[in-house]
């Protein structure tokens, strides 16, 4: 019995590495460009949702950010041109929080559908077209940006789930697609160098 759980706690270690954090090689690796920061919206008030929304600009119908939210795109934003890590396209989901959190934190924002959340799919197909875009590879030097939510995410990558304004960092591979090389969690940007 003890080499099976010793195999099973190496393997919750090898997982655990899987999803890096940010230290401060995957930082020299952002400033060179070349990367897809996916990123989940801010901090929303979960007692609102999108039951009710008619439109996408129907922002008063939505689950949006709240003013902890706002504070955190922008201090996020600020830790990105202090780090002097390169931004290029900004994409994000058409809903509003999404948009919201791109526009404070990087001051631009590209609506596109194929950045869409939405209920959690165990089809990851519906997916296909953000996998597509997330292993895109953005302009020489630079980086780009998908705001977007949790469940697309977890559909494509699978647990755990994105914290909110959480960042993870892939590597765009068009032929065998995006990989996973770090995550950076809001509290992570202060101690980055």
């Amino acid at each position: 019995m003890r080499p099976r759980v010793s195999f099973f706690a190496l393997l919750a270690l090898y997982a655990a590495l899987a999803f890096a954090q940010a230290d401060a090689s995957l930082v020299a690796k952002l400033r060179q460009g070349g990367y897809v920061l996916y990123m989940r919206h801010a901090s929303t008030d979960f007692s609102q949702n999108d039951a009710r929304m008619t439109s996408y600009e129907d922002c008063a119908n939505q689950r949006n950010l709240t003013d902890k939210g706002r504070a955190e795109a922008r201090e996020l934003g600020k830790h990105v041109k202090r780090l002097g890590i390169p931004i290029g396209p900004v994409y994000a989901s058409p809903f509003c929080r999404t948009m919201e959190t791109a526009l404070l934190a990087f001051g631009r924002a590209q609506p596109l559908t194929e950045a869409r959340g939405g209920p959690n799919a165990s089809d990851a197909k519906r997916y296909e077209p953000l996998r597509q875009l997330m292993a895109k590879k953005p302009p020489a030097g630079q980086n780009a940006v998908i705001a977007s939510h949790g469940n697309p995410f977890h559909a494509l990558f699978g647990p755990p789930y994105l914290a909110e304004g959480e960042i993870a960092v892939l590597q765009p591979d068009a032929a065998s697609g995006p990989l996973i090389v770090g995550r950076i969690r809001l509290g992570d940007w202060q101690s980055l160098d």
